[in-house]
């Protein structure tokens, strides 16, 4: 049944929104102004969003300091460590290098956007300059920043995404989604338990 309310060009999807405040458009910048530079030198997290033919991938990255590394004002570095071997986003990146990052600090309602074209890259130099502690990313992603801004602060604020409070309790495990996806071949009792012990194993 055809929705009557589906909204199928611009023109009806701007009429619903109030014209753009002066400062969500300049905040806009083509490089790292410093004080981009600040916060996005201080997370530890992001999430790396691709497209590519098969469609989007949006996966969160992780590390024990900057999650990237910023090689010019126009330019970030960003180590694939150990995951699941997937490659989704790796396999967008090579196919269609269009990337967006959003770059998250604990404890702040303030996300730092980055748009731009990405590529990997298994150049030894560049990926030993995340050398630690013996461990090296097998490839790096690097990314070439088109635009930089601040996302509005207020979903966060509404989620109290950094409230401390775990909302999970009740909630189906990791180990219950796999073992109903897996139409029960995989025990998803026995994932859950192993699953803290692999992780400390493999984390890098």
């Amino acid at each position: 049944m055809t929705d009557p309310h589906r909204i199928e060009d611009l023109s009806g999807l701007e009429a619903l929104y109030d014209a753009p405040a002066t400062a969500s458009l300049e905040k806009v910048t083509v490089s790292l102004t410093p004080e981009y530079r600040a916060w996005i030198t201080a997370a530890r997290f992001c999430i790396l969003s691709s497209v590519g033919p098969d469609g989007t991938d949006a996966s969160p990255r992780g590390d024990d300091g900057p999650v990237v590394d910023v090689l010019d004002e126009r330019t970030l570095a960003l180590p694939d460590w150990r995951g699941n071997n997937r490659i989704d986003s790796l396999r967008n990146i090579v196919r269609d290098g269009r990337v967006s990052l959003m770059f998250m600090v604990p404890g702040s309602n303030n996300v730092i956007r980055v748009n731009g074209k990405a590529h990997v890259t298994t150049d030894p130099a560049l990926a030993e300059r995340f050398t630690d502690k013996g461990r090296v990313p097998r490839c790096v992603v690097v990314i070439a920043i088109e635009e930089v801004y601040f996302q509005c602060a207020r979903a966060l604020m509404r989620s109290g995404l950094w409230s401390g409070k775990d909302d999970s309790s009740g909630l189906p495990s990791m180990g219950d989604i796999l073992q109903s996806a897996s139409k029960g071949t995989i025990d998803g009792k026995r994932y859950d338990v192993d699953w803290p012990i692999r992780a400390r194993k493999t984390m890098w």
